[in-house]
């Protein structure tokens, strides 16, 4: 134990700091808040004076397109809105009774 007589008890000790207080810190609120309403009004009359107008660059062709896409998908929820969970169940089974059974595993015998 001798070889600790010589270490220096107590808390560390940093350059260039002050004494460190365990109180709080003063808040700027009032300066800060007014700051940063200042910075969010400047920044709204900015993007005001620079808003565009959104100009639809499609062609003729590409707008019918759209409009026919978003009626079909129309027409294909309400058909699946129009069907009961029964009726799904149903029309699903007729299906797969329609399918053929190739994903049966087929009956190997080597003596018949």
């Amino acid at each position: 134990m001798a070889e600790y007589s010589s270490v220096q008890k107590g808390s560390l000790k940093l350059k260039g700091v002050g004494v460190i207080t365990a109180g709080k810190k003063k808040k700027k609120k009032d300066k800060e808040r007014k700051h940063l309403e200042e910075q969010a009004l400047a920044a709204q009359n900015d993007e005001e004076k620079t808003k565009k107008v959104y100009v639809d660059k499609r062609t003729p062709a590409q707008i019918a397109f759209d409009k026919i896409q978003e009626r079909r998908q129309m027409e294909r929820i309400l058909n699946k809105a129009s069907k009961t969970h029964k009726r799904r169940v149903e029309e699903f089974n007729r299906h797969l009774d329609t399918l053929t059974e190739h994903y049966d595993i087929p009956k190997v015998s080597w003596t018949k």
